[in-house]
């Protein structure tokens, strides 16, 4: 399997649940899985990324970036897209280096006619303005992050990895089991940053095995391989 696409005309939440627990992941208004992602002409194996909510502690690490936030607001709420989140996707999209998605209705409503997730948004305010938004679909026993964007203004205080930690003490606080805050890819260490929640309760899914396996047991035994001198090489390697 490289690439599969469905389109439901809606989803319920314990159909997300599902989908995220396979390796599927939301794009636009559409879900899909694949093993492979082409990021800047090249092709990367794709790993999908989960972490047992219950587990997640604040390192020395985490809790610096939350002290360095902690004069804003913040505020959880049921996902509109209002000229303020698109102004402020604009700002975030002309900082980066990265080429990024048009605009942000592009990015959540593409392909579908409405909108079938649950989404739910963490706004952080400096004052009256917003300085920096993340985007999250609720199943009933997961949250999907989807999106973080941020004023360039305010890079110093971390506010993608902010909000990251703001989704899983959500999710801490609300019961829910697992995030699941998207891919990382074999070879290339630009996705790497959502490792940061804790490595050691990382887990992947093997879509071969159909199951998770811990992030650290691919690392201990070398089963992620660069693919710069070896193109052809599969998607998801073994002992």
């Amino acid at each position: 399997m490289l690439t599969n696409i469905r389109f439901p005309p809606y989803l319920t939440a314990q159909e997300l649940d599902e989908y995220l627990a396979r390796g599927w992941f939301r794009m636009g208004q559409v879900i899909f899985t694949t093993n492979y992602i082409v990021y800047e002409e090249n092709l990367f194996p794709t790993h999908w990324l989960r972490y047992p909510v219950a587990a997640i502690r604040l390192s020395k690490t985490h809790q610096k970036i939350v002290k360095a936030n902690r004069s804003f607001s913040v505020v959880v709420k049921k996902l509109v897209i209002t000229q303020e989140l698109k102004d402020l996707y604009q700002n975030y999209k002309s900082g980066v280096r990265f080429e990024a998605v048009e605009s942000l209705k592009h990015f959540l409503m593409d392909g579908g006619s409405g909108d079938i997730y649950n989404s739910s948004v963490i706004e952080i305010r400096d004052q009256q303005q917003l300085i920096a938004a993340g985007i999250f679909d609720s199943g009933d026993n997961s949250i999907a992050g989807i999106i973080n964007f941020y004023d360039p203004a305010y890079k110093k205080y971390s506010p993608g990895k902010y909000l990251i930690l703001m989704k899983t003490l959500y999710a801490k606080e609300k019961g829910i089991a697992w995030y699941y805050p998207g891919y990382i890819l074999e070879g290339n260490p630009q996705f790497d940053y959502k490792l940061f929640i804790g490595e050691p309760i990382a887990s992947l899914y093997v879509p071969a095995l159909d199951q998770w396996m811990p992030y650290r047991d691919f690392v201990r035994n070398n089963w992620f391989r660069s693919r710069a001198n070896d193109p052809q090489s599969p998607p998801f390697l073994y002992p």
